[in-house]
């Protein structure tokens, strides 16, 4: 019976981080996702969260994700909107990661959500963010359409992958989440001004 309650709770972290993630590349398609796969009562979630499966929300999450994506198309606005997206993205990932980890004692559960999902959002957020500025400063952001429309694949394989394959979901993630820091941090490497010669 504890190894049943463990499994379950080692799969509703994964979903609840790969969700978090998701939310890094967009805000509003993982809580879509989570949503729906909830209302089809695929998808339990925690108690208090039961909001998240009615229709009012999903009507919301859905109106708020064509909105979202779109004004990623748009050019300049898209760059304005990334200011906001870092910190946007930690709570929707908090949300997200809190809302389906059913198995876990409150405690546990809040500290895994804001630690583990906050950052994972805010990791791939901020990475994306450095990806597009380059984009901007290395294209007149003519590329920037392609970087949007590779976030929305990402944010929505991700959270597919999140329910139908929550431990496939955390290597992932784990896998993105690598990536997007070496590419930071390569981007900040070739910012940072040259030593001062001795």
């Amino acid at each position: 019976m504890g190894d049943v309650s463990t499994w379950q709770a080692v799969m509703s972290v994964g979903i609840g981080l790969g969700l978090a993630a998701a939310a890094g590349f967009r805000v509003f398609v993982p809580l879509l996702v989570l949503s729906v796969a909830a209302r089809a009562g695929y998808l339990p979630l925690s108690a208090g969260f039961e909001w998240i499966r009615t229709t009012p929300a999903v009507l919301a999450f859905a109106t708020a994700t064509v909105l979202e994506v779109a004004a990623y198309y748009v050019p300049w606005l898209d760059n304005a909107l990334d200011t906001i997206a870092a910190p946007t993205a930690v709570v929707a990932g908090v949300l997200a990661s809190a809302s389906v980890m059913t198995d876990l004692p409150p405690l546990v559960k809040w500290s895994v959500a804001i630690v583990g999902g906050g950052l994972a959002a805010g990791v791939v957020a901020g990475s994306t963010s450095l990806v597009r500025l380059k984009s901007t400063a290395t294209t007149a952001g003519l590329a920037n359409p392609v970087v949007a429309t590779t976030e929305l694949a990402g944010a929505v394989v991700t959270s597919l992958l999140a329910i139908v394959l929550p431990l496939v979901v955390l290597l992932f993630v784990g896998a993105v989440i690598l990536v997007l820091w070496r590419l930071r941090r390569r981007a900040s490497a070739r910012q940072a001004p040259p030593p001062a010669p001795a």
